[in-house]
């Protein structure tokens, strides 16, 4: 049995079976509040969204396409870039094959997003700024590429950007009910119509948790990977 503090718990949208609302949480709560509350991103603003098949970026590209913004995102592979572009990306770059950098300025005719997500940090970070607009925002949520790396302030001063980022973990039962409260405000909505969803790419038995580790590990998947528990 697992208990949570009542405020930050949801109902399950009843578009859905518990398996694959089991998939939401970390992953609405992490986007909403990092995309829309700290990002501020609005409707008809540009957006890009790092590892765009994980998670994380596939809840971002759907809810932020669903709320009016124009999304871009980066992926590994040309059917992971696909798979983007499914689910409401107007357009994905293969990070493997393509400089997103140099992809960004083309599909946005120079002028960049107003909004860059990132799960990598490192090296990431002055790459993300040279693809911010005027009045960017770069929201950091981790660090998969290193933890420190050099800033270019002329680069921040002269386009007047906003460098942030946030942890979900650590934040108190309150605040957490809070991000709670406007996702069934804002959100919920849209899974109950259908209009965006978890995407689950595979579940698997707990005894076989090893398994759902290599299948992350292999970077082959596209959304969550579930583990199941007999009750």
């Amino acid at each position: 049995m697992c208990v949570a503090p009542a405020p930050q718990c949801l109902r399950v949208p009843a578009t859905l079976d518990l398996a694959a609302a089991a998939a939401l949480p970390e992953t609405f709560f992490t986007v909403w509040t990092n995309v829309f509350e700290r990002g501020r991103l609005r409707t008809g603003e540009t957006a890009l969204f790092h590892g765009g098949t994980s998670g994380i970026g596939t809840t971002a590209i759907q809810l932020a396409s669903a709320r009016g913004a124009i999304v871009f995102a980066t992926a590994g592979s040309d059917e992971k870039v696909r798979a983007c572009e499914a689910l409401g990306a107007r357009s994905a770059i293969n990070y493997k094959t393509q400089d997103f950098v140099e992809a960004i300025r083309s599909l946005t005719s120079g002028k960049g997003v107003d909004l860059i997500l990132d799960i990598m940090g490192g090296s990431y970070l002055n790459r993300n700024l040279a693809a911010l607009a005027v009045e960017g925002r770069l929201v950091q949520i981790g660090l998969m590429d290193g933890e420190t790396a050099a800033v270019d302030l002329r680069r921040v001063l002269g386009r007047r950007l906003t460098i942030t980022g946030s942890t979900l973990r650590p934040r108190s039962v309150v605040e957490k009910g809070q991000i709670a409260e406007a996702l069934a405000r804002e959100v919920w909505p849209l899974l109950e119509r259908g209009v965006v969803r978890p995407i689950v790419f595979k579940t698997f038995p707990l005894a076989e948790a090893a398994a759902a580790h290599r299948l992350m590990e292999s970077s082959q998947h596209i959304g969550k990977i579930l583990l199941t528990v007999q009750s």
